[in-house]
């Protein structure tokens, strides 16, 4: 009896017209989707008489703009799936926007594509799933369930174009009326507008799907420095370290001036701290190809670069035997695609885990490898999990916990900021132990090669100034701590050729970086056309290539 009755009610019920899913939908979305928008939007224009006026009137502009895409795109039964489809994806995107400030740049979604399964877990928790429930879920079963009334598809279109242009005349209405206000916001105020969800994710989608498909072509690999020699005459071997940080923010060592020591042990060695280098990104994805790579950040173009050979091809021609070691969840981004490569995240080939594999793991087996490997000039690339976050507190062992009190989360925003900072600390802390090691086995190499080590980051990462967390701001607007990152050269007593008191005098120059390609031309003493001095950082003790 009550299931026919129920069935009765449902037959009854008229349903709703698709205009009022749509204006509802877009409603919630700007209501419950956008609070980090709207916070910004507040504290951007405190203390504006209007400021209210202008609220809602943002609020309107950008409802418009989703009622806009929905009729547009509304057609027939495509609306539920779209809308369904919308509200999951924005309710994860609330999330980590209101959580961690982060954008949801087209780098931001390349990353997330290219994140493993234990980063994905830091990622994860409580708070996720409320938004995926409530502001996600449990809206998308309502409109699943709910019956819209269907109407012919010429009148559906007339509908569906009125409201489309009603939404679209209301947006330029209130932009012209204020025109002088909207023209600032939208020209300086873009780090609040990247807040606009989902409009930014859709935009970031968009630009990223575009990328991939202009790239799908298989293409010819371009070669660079084909004339890359290394001099017979040159009497040593060169044994070189790089060391390729995940996170590090320059501004945190002590080595640069930090008031608390994160560099006990690498503040024994005599080496040079450069203190002014600046990153080619904010992420990893971007900034790791974009360092090996010839071009400078300026007209870096990856799908240019993924066709292009780069440095470690380039030393390879001229005779360097390379190995590349990988410890970090993202792995080398196809740099190494042609040379030697060793995952050492594993534990059955990383004996360092507890149970996360450790930096310091990349440093076993060296010896056995290097005497594989004699009589030829060798580049070890060691890419660090370092200070990845948001789970700064994995990033090192126990006995690394040296500043507390800690924040043991994922959750940045519900740990005080000084236990956010004291667990990133630690990390630091880890980094300059195990940056320790590799020096100390490099010395223990001296009196067979010329040996050198050089850590650069690939990024920085914010801490919850301005309330900002993690890192993948757009560059052109991205602070300091994401781009001012870390690099350190140490090199051995006997190495003769590297001008150590020279190259300190140039360590507050700005360098970045576009730095790092002519550099390792310059310590393995490859003569070719495309090295430029003036872009190494090392200065040598004779003149060369």
């Amino acid at each position: 009896m009550a299931k026919g009755t129920a069935s009765r009610v449902v037959q009854q019920y008229p349903g709703v017209s698709k205009t009022t899913l749509i204006l509802t939908v877009a409603l919630f979305l700007v209501v419950f989707h956008n609070f980090t928008f709207l916070q910004r939007f507040i504290e951007t224009y405190d203390g504006m008489d209007d400021l209210w006026l202008r609220l809602v009137s943002i609020a309107i502009i950008h409802g418009c703009v989703l009622t806009l895409m929905l009729s547009l795109l509304g057609f027939s039964r495509l609306l539920k799936p779209l809308v369904i489809a919308l509200l999951l994806i924005s309710s994860i995107t609330a999330y980590f926007v209101d959580t961690y400030k982060v954008i949801i740049s087209s780098e931001m979604i390349n990353n997330t594509l290219e994140t493993d399964s234990a980063e994905i877990h830091d990622l994860l928790g409580l708070r996720l799933i409320a938004y995926l429930l409530l502001l996600g879920a449990l809206p998308s079963l309502l409109v699943y369930n709910i019956r819209i009334r269907r109407d012919s598809l010429g009148r559906d279109l007339k509908k569906r174009l009125v409201l489309a242009s009603v939404s679209l005349i209301t947006a330029v209405i209130i932009i012209y009326s204020s025109g002088d206000f909207y023209a600032s916001f939208f020209r300086l105020h873009k780090l609040v507008r990247y807040y606009a969800n989902p409009t930014t994710l859709l935009y970031s989608l968009g630009k990223y799907t575009n990328s991939r498909l202009e790239g799908v072509e298989p293409k010819t690999l371009t070669t660079i420095g084909s004339d890359a020699t290394i001099p017979a005459s040159d009497p040593h071997n060169e044994l070189v370290v790089l060391v390729i940080g995940e996170t590090a923010r320059a501004d945190h060592f002590s080595l640069n001036g930090y008031q608390r020591e994160t560099n006990p042990l690498l503040s024994r060695e005599n080496l040079v701290s450069f203190t002014q280098v600046s990153s080619c990104g904010t992420s990893t994805a971007v900034s790791l190809p974009c360092m090996f790579s010839f071009s400078e950040r300026k007209n870096y173009d990856e799908k240019i670069a993924a066709h292009t050979e780069n440095i470690l091809d380039v030393l390879q021609r001229a005779g360097v035997q390379i190995l590349w070691r990988d410890n970090n969840s993202g792995g080398a981004k196809g740099i190494a695609n042609r040379v030697e490569f060793q995952d050492l995240r594993k534990p059955e080939i990383n004996p360092v885990c507890d149970p996360e594999c450790r930096d310091e793991g990349m440093l076993t087996g060296l010896d056995t490898w290097l005497a594989q490997h004699q009589d030829k000039d060798i580049l070890i690339v060691m890419h660090q999990m370092g200070s990845h976050g948001p789970a700064y507190f994995k990033r090192y062992p126990s006995e690394f916990e040296k500043f507390t009190p800690t924040c043991r989360s994922n959750q940045l925003n519900d740990c005080t900021r000084e236990a956010v900072v004291n667990t990133y600390d630690n990390t630091i802390l880890y980094t300059d132990y195990f940056l320790s090691r590799v020096i100390a086995w490099l010395k223990a190499q001296s009196a067979q090669y010329q040996t050198s080590m050089l850590y650069m980051s690939d990024h920085g990462e914010s801490l919850g100034e301005l309330g900002i967390y993690l890192h993948g701001i757009p560059y052109a607007l991205a602070p300091a701590a994401q781009t001012h990152v870390p690099a350190i050269l140490w090199s051995a007593e006997q190495n003769t050729d590297i001008d150590l008191v020279a190259t300190k005098q140039t360590a507050s120059e700005p360098f970045s970086h576009d730095n790092l390609f002519h550099t390792l031309l310059g310590l393995f003493e490859v003569k070719s056309e495309i090295y430029q001095r003036d872009k190494d950082m090392v200065s040598f003790a004779h003149s060369y290539p």
